[in-house]
């Protein structure tokens, strides 16, 4: 069930990877040293190196859930999903954030990826994977976006646009 302040994102049709992001929206990791058969699942549906890498959830899998979600959707994959600052390498630049966006940020020790909801005037609203050990959206600074990318092979839908929501909500400054 998504927050009410995002009960809209269940109203868009589109981009393909905002809607099976929001499919898989609400996965929590398993606490302690199990794994989480979803999550798990997703990395032996990928196949290849990535399986053979993605061997437990305590791995950051941020970008694991962006491969699963851009491969379901019909996009390309990643080269080394699992490493989340390639996705900045992935589709075409775009000039401005906008809705199913993927955003790349820095973090310390690493990077993040994730899907745009929306924005307000300091942070990006963030659907991704590993936030908080769940599928969820938290706020972002956008001060750390390094990349905003999108790969569309004729013209986005209709709906992908800017989203201005209320600066309320919790801050990331750490989504490992």
């Amino acid at each position: 069930m998504l927050p009410r302040k995002y009960e809209y994102l269940s109203r868009e049709g589109g981009p393909k990877m905002l809607v099976e992001a929001l499919r898989l929206h609400g996965t929590r990791e398993t606490a302690g040293p199990g794994n989480t058969p979803e999550i798990m699942g997703w990395a032996r549906e990928m196949g290849g190196d990535l399986a053979r890498v993605f061997t437990a959830d305590a791995i950051p899998w941020c970008g694991l859930f962006m491969a699963i979600v851009a491969r379901r959707a019909g996009k390309p994959d990643c080269v080394q999903p699992l490493w989340a600052r390639a996705w900045a390498s992935w589709g075409q630049a775009s000039p401005r954030a906008s809705l199913g966006d993927v955003l790349v940020f820095v973090r310390r020790g690493g990077g993040h990826v994730g899907i745009y909801v929306g924005d307000d005037g300091t942070h990006y609203h963030v659907l991704g994977g590993n936030q908080g050990n769940a599928v969820s959206i938290i706020r972002i600074a956008k001060a750390r976006c390094i990349a905003v990318r999108r790969f569309y092979r004729i013209a986005p839908p209709a709906n992908v646009r800017p989203i201005r929501l209320a600066a309320s909500g919790p801050v990331s400054t750490n989504e490992a």
